[in-house]
């Protein structure tokens, strides 16, 4: 299999934004991420374009988006501490709206990379 390799790319995973990665790709998925850290080779070789699951799940269960928000705004309102983890993946306007969310429910933010 030949595979292209991609010079320079920049990861964006835990926020370093590490933009000397050498990616090795068949066009499809990510094969080899040299200089990535073990955060970054993760992110890298286990993310696919392909959707691999459904758009939502409820209790193990494939659900409708809506029932999704709705079960999710359930569980948020009735939480004494709830918990605002992750988006590392997401954009500064998301990470925002995430904040006022823990801030207006009385919950808290933390990072993955706290880990």
């Amino acid at each position: 299999m030949d595979l292209q390799v991609i010079d320079n790319a920049t990861c964006t995973f835990c926020g370093c934004v590490c933009d000397d990665i050498k990616l090795h790709t068949d066009g499809a998925r990510i094969h080899k991420a040299e200089k990535a850290c073990v955060l970054g080779k993760a992110w890298f070789l286990n993310h696919t374009a392909e959707a691999q699951y459904p758009a939502a799940m409820v209790d193990g269960n494939e659900a409708s988006l809506e029932a999704a928000i709705e079960r999710a705004a359930e569980l948020l309102h009735e939480a004494d501490l709830p918990l605002v983890y992750g988006m590392s993946n997401t954009t500064c306007e998301a990470q925002k709206e995430c904040v006022a969310m823990a801030d207006r429910l009385g919950g808290i933010v933390d990072s993955h990379t706290s880990l």
